[in-house]
């Protein structure tokens, strides 16, 4: 009866997550083994290589964010259950990720012995070690840099126009950052921004204490920081928190864009 359900074209998936979401575990359990090969390729984006079911303790990870995603979506969010999964997934993961990097990095920093086998003294593997969690880390902020850019060239933007777009000054950045959140957070403002890569400018006047001038001068910054919160960008959003604090960390967020972009 349950695999029915499936395979009823007039069933949305939206429909069943919902039972699931009300306590029906017969269902519940049939949409986990229904998508198990979109949680294994979800999690698969994020390691960048591929995730065996049986054996990758990343998919356990992700099965859990799958089955979280049940219990926490809502369709009023302006996403469809699929897209809402993935990016539960992937936030799991990369935390489970960054985790086990702290972990490594704490055992190095516990190794305080000489192993009379190994030819390293303790120092030296406490610095390949931290050069390791560095080094993944780096390439993880890399790859999603990556696909920001692939991104951006959807809407026609690139990392050269941001530059010159973003407000110098921090007031004025703050300000182009928050009225991304009240478009990230209106449906409808932001469905225009995903859907048509317009920033409705009109409409937003109305809603925010800046000039018509002003939001046309900081569109394409504005498109852009509306697309991070709208996707899967862990490492960027990371940035964009720092990106109203401090120069510096903004510079920071900046250069490595610039090192991707050489490599």
């Amino acid at each position: 009866m349950i695999r029915g359900l499936f395979q009823k074209n007039d069933t949305s998936l939206d429909e069943l997550v919902a039972a699931a979401k009300q306590g029906d575990d017969n269902i519940k359990n049939e949409i986990l083994k229904q998508y198990q090969p979109f949680i294994a390729k979800s999690v698969s984006e994020v390691c960048k290589r591929y995730i065996d079911p049986m054996k990758d303790d990343e998919y356990s990870i992700g099965l859990l964010a799958f089955n979280e995603a049940i219990h926490a979506y809502s369709c009023e969010k302006g996403s469809s259950f699929l897209s809402f999964a993935k990016l539960v997934i992937k936030r799991k993961v990369i935390d489970y990720i960054r985790n086990e990097q702290k972990r490594l990095k704490a055992v190095s920093l516990d190794e305080d012995y000489v192993d009379d086998e190994q030819m390293e003294n303790p120092s030296q593997v406490k610095a390949a070690k931290d050069r390791y969690v560095l080094e993944t880390e780096s390439w993880y902020r890399r790859e999603e840099i990556r696909e920001f850019q692939l991104q951006l060239q959807e809407y026609k933007l690139s990392f050269a126009e941001l530059t010159e777009a973003s407000p110098k000054h921090k007031d004025a950045r703050e300000s182009a950052i928050q009225i991304a959140h009240i478009v990230y957070e209106n449906n409808e403002f932001r469905q225009q921004v995903l859907e048509k890569g317009r920033l409705p400018i009109k409409d937003l006047v109305q809603e925010v204490e800046v000039s018509k001038k002003t939001l046309e001068r900081n569109r394409k910054f504005i498109i852009a920081m509306v697309l991070i919160l709208s996707g899967d960008y862990v490492y960027l959003k990371d940035y964009l928190k720092g990106w109203v604090c401090e120069e510096r960390y903004c510079h920071g967020a900046e250069q490595e864009i610039y090192d991707c972009d050489d490599k």
